[in-house]
């Protein structure tokens, strides 16, 4: 993965794979889905912020639910839970399999949803991957939610460590080309730029969060001992090992935080 600068929109450009339908069914172990959504359930990272905005029987759409694992989990704890995603094959496979949820294909910038349909919309880890922008996105999501309802919006963002590095100079500095955009796979975006894109779409922040910090510190820190011993950690599936990763997260995410929660209630 290489990482460049864009100093003229002040975020980080990841190139590597081009992050489009077809990279995510590649990506996705589909034959495992069973084993990745029952756990969910027990997933505070959604369930939590959306429990303290939304009684249970609200209407939630998850807006690029990949394997629908937190679908099921809203699902699962009394929540009328829609998922849409436009890798059609894994979207078909999740609904052989699990029948019960309310996945649907579709484009997350032209949805197949009536105006003001849902009480609440969960965006994870969706925007930063349209090189174009997320403003068709941000429409959308205004459109569906009712008034009085609620975003629950993440993105991977600059973090305190990543902006030090962009003002030492530690990465290269962005220069378009058709061989970069064609391999382009996800932004790092300023949250305050953000934030003011949805204010201005009428939306009203609510409360921000920066989670993931033990990603962000490993992902950016010099190779080294230290780094390694980070990634075989990130990689274990000890549950003590994802103990101490979450208690470091805790810790770390304000200064290192790789992704950004914002919760933002449709103002109009």
């Amino acid at each position: 993965m290489n990482i460049y600068y864009d100093s003229a929109n002040h975020r980080l450009v990841f190139v590597k794979d081009k992050a489009d339908s077809r990279f995510w069914e590649s990506h996705w172990d589909t034959y495992k889905i069973h084993q990745i959504i029952r756990p969910a359930v027990f997933s505070r990272s959604v369930l939590s912020p959306t429990g303290k905005y939304l009684p249970k029987g609200s209407r939630i759409l998850e807006g690029g639910c990949g394997q629908a694992q937190y679908v099921w989990a809203l699902h699962s704890k009394g929540y009328e839970a829609y998922g849409v995603d436009y890798a059609r094959e894994t979207v078909e496979r999740i609904k052989n399999m699990i029948p019960e949820i309310k996945i649907s294909y579709g484009d997350v910038r032209d949805l197949d949803f009536s105006d003001n349909f849902f009480d609440g919309y969960w965006s994870l880890g969706v925007i930063e991957h349209f090189y174009d922008g997320f403003e068709d996105i941000a429409s959308e999501m205004k459109r569906v939610i009712r008034p009085g309802g609620y975003l629950f919006l993440t993105f991977p963002c600059i973090s305190g460590f990543r902006e030090k590095k962009i003002k030492e100079g530690k990465y290269d500095i962005w220069q378009e080309s058709p061989e970069l955009t064609s391999n382009f796979y996800q932004f790092a975006l300023s949250s305050e730029n953000v934030e003011s894109e949805f204010i201005k779409n009428g939306f009203e922040l609510v409360a921000k969060k920066k989670n993931a910090g033990f990603k962000g510190m490993k992902d950016e820190i010099e190779p080294g001992r230290l780094k390694q011993t980070m990634q075989n950690m990130f990689n274990s599936k000890n549950y003590l090992i994802k103990g101490l990763k979450w208690g470091f997260d805790q810790v770390l995410s304000p200064y290192f935080g790789h992704m950004q929660l914002l919760i933002l209630k449709n103002s109009k």
